[in-house]
């Protein structure tokens, strides 16, 4: 198992409307997630940023994010949720959410 940690800002005027968006996700999206080896997925705000942790039960990351990206209603949910977002001018090439580095953790 791997732990992953991202950052992005939430547009101050969209932050009701992804609370929502999240409050009633798609059931579709998110039996897409655990397929996808996804578990313990959790999203947090604090003052702007929201921080998404999840657990990586997988054995092949990339191709599990290859059919999460292929899938249709996981693209539409992301297209629903993207006007919400505002990515870090620090990403990555190729990043939407900036990947964090793990520092510290205990069982």
């Amino acid at each position: 198992m791997k732990r992953y940690g991202s950052v992005i800002r939430v547009r101050p005027e969209k932050l009701e409307e992804y609370k929502r968006l999240h409050a009633d996700a798609w059931p579709g999206v998110l039996r897409m997630i655990k397929a996808c080896h996804l578990q313990n997925y959790s999203i947090y705000y604090h003052k702007g940023l929201l921080f998404s942790y999840f657990e990586y039960t997988g054995t092949d990351y990339q191709a599990d994010m290859a059919k999460m990206a292929a899938d249709p209603e996981t693209h539409r949910w992301w297209e629903v949720c993207k006007p919400c977002q505002e990515p870090l001018e620090s990403r990555a090439p190729g990043e939407w959410w900036a990947d964090m580095e793990e520092v510290f953790h205990l069982d």
